[in-house]
């Protein structure tokens, strides 16, 4: 089977510290390769991966400031779409753009929808439905305008991940400086804890932090900057637990899958997909205040952390992700041929 992978390019593939559609681009293409499907994957000339890499963009326009963001957009997706005869099967994990080029071909098209920003993101997929299929990865985001082929979670390399036994004396926030992620709750738990904080991550909204953040910044709390794949299982597994106080329906969250193969508790809001990662007191706890919160960080010391790294041995490894998109290419395929 011939796939050709449409990835994003605002950061390398995989990227070099905060990207999680570039990392989960990584993770399913090398996994697909590893399988011995032939793998086309489209994204940054920088690129790292064993599948053939065809690249118009030089570099992550994120990472790049003098590249304009539609101009190298445009070039990257029509690369693909002039080459779709040479394709079993297009995966687009870029997003709504590519879905307006589908009717112009007669490859099936796939897209993973890594979540929408807001309903106005919506009718570009309901206006391309007929001729695209779509995987949704969580069952918390699909979404009532839409039928979806699968609901596929999100997989990682469980090898990059060890478990740590025993954790430090740390609470952690990992993800990007937003007020959807809910910076500034944890740095509440924390004081009202009394345990240090490290806050790790790409600053998105800099007023917030400069407001909700940089003011609460001391030898307890933190902030470290975004943190790469060589240190990510390191910092993961030496918190007491992860602090996810989101404030937005989470489609997916690497972070907490990878927290937990680490063996370190999760405390998260109970919203989007975290009541299909999270299992409340097994390894974690599914909060909806700061006060429950609080009283979680405090439990949080008595789960057994070997529990928690095999709450996620099975559910989300990347094998198992790559072969139920295997599963997902070899029916659309086989659909078309049917027809």
């Amino acid at each position: 089977m011939r796939v050709a992978f449409l990835a994003p390019i605002s950061w390398r593939v995989p990227p070099r510290h905060y990207g999680p559609w570039e990392q989960f681009a990584s993770l399913l293409t090398e996994g697909l390769v590893q399988k011995g499907v032939d793998v086309t994957l489209f994204a940054t000339a920088d690129s790292i991966t064993s599948a053939r890499l065809a690249a118009v963009v030089p570099t992550g326009y994120s990472e790049d400031e003098t590249l304009d963001a539609k101009v190298w957009e445009s070039l990257h997706i029509a690369s693909l779409f002039e080459r779709a005869d040479e394709f079993d099967i297009i995966h687009n994990s870029f997003d709504f753009l590519p879905l307006t080029f589908t009717r112009l071909v007669d490859t099936p098209v796939l897209t993973t929808i890594h979540g929408f920003a807001s309903d106005a993101t919506l009718p570009p997929y309901v206006a391309y439905a007929d001729r695209v299929s779509y995987v949704a990865v969580s069952e918390a985001d699909r979404h009532p305008a839409l039928q979806y082929v699968a609901t596929i979670h999100h997989g990682i390399d469980m090898s990059q991940f060890e478990l740590q036994p025993q954790s430090g004396d740390y609470l952690l926030f990992f993800g990007r400086i937003h007020p959807d992620k809910g910076t500034a709750e944890a740095i509440q738990v924390a004081q009202a804890v009394g345990i240090p904080l490290t806050i790790a991550g790409i600053i998105q909204d800099r007023s917030y932090f400069e407001r909700e953040v940089e003011p609460h910044l001391n030898g307890d709390i933190r902030y470290i900057g975004p943190v790469g794949p060589l240190d990510r299982g390191r910092l993961l597994g030496g918190a007491v637990a992860l602090l996810h106080l989101i404030n937005f329906k989470e489609p997916f969250g690497f972070s907490v899958v990878e927290s937990m193969a680490c063996g370190t508790p999760v405390i998260a809001r109970a919203r989007g997909s975290m009541p299909e990662i999270v299992r409340h007191e097994e390894n974690g706890y599914l909060v909806e205040s700061i006060e429950v919160a609080v009283v979680a960080v405090e439990a949080a010391g008595k789960i057994d952390r070997r529990r928690v790294r095999e709450s996620v041995e099975e559910r989300f490894t990347v094998e198992r992700m790559v072969d139920q998109y295997i599963d997902v290419y070899q029916q659309l395929v086989d659909s078309g041929l049917d027809s």
